[in-house]
């Protein structure tokens, strides 16, 4: 096995579930979530799936390149982005829009 490169934890006493309200009490067990937490403790993400639903990773590792593209750039990172396609200038937002908006 190898390693990985960011923290995991357990949830035992089911504090962390309740604390970001994803904790079915009456169950005992918490909802599908996944948190993109910023280097400043800042939520900047949250997706709750029910329990039948499966988390996506792919659009996890969207979210959290458009998070970083944004921190780097400024621009911002329209819907279904990736790092192949343009991001917006929100200085030249009316022009992004009229070349790449169908």
């Amino acid at each position: 096995m190898g390693t990985i490169n960011y923290p995991l934890v357990s949830d035992i006493t089911k504090n962390i579930s309740r604390d970001y309200g994803v904790l079915l009490e009456q169950a005992g067990i918490a909802l599908r979530g996944t948190f993109i937490i910023d280097p400043e403790g800042v939520v900047r993400n949250q997706v709750v799936q029910d329990l039948p639903i499966g988390r996506n990773i792919d659009d996890t590792l969207r979210v959290l390149n458009a998070l970083q593209h944004n921190k780097s750039s400024g621009e911002v990172c329209p819907a279904n982005w990736g790092k192949e396609k343009p991001a917006i200038n929100p200085a030249q937002a009316k022009a992004w829009f009229e070349k790449n908006a169908k």
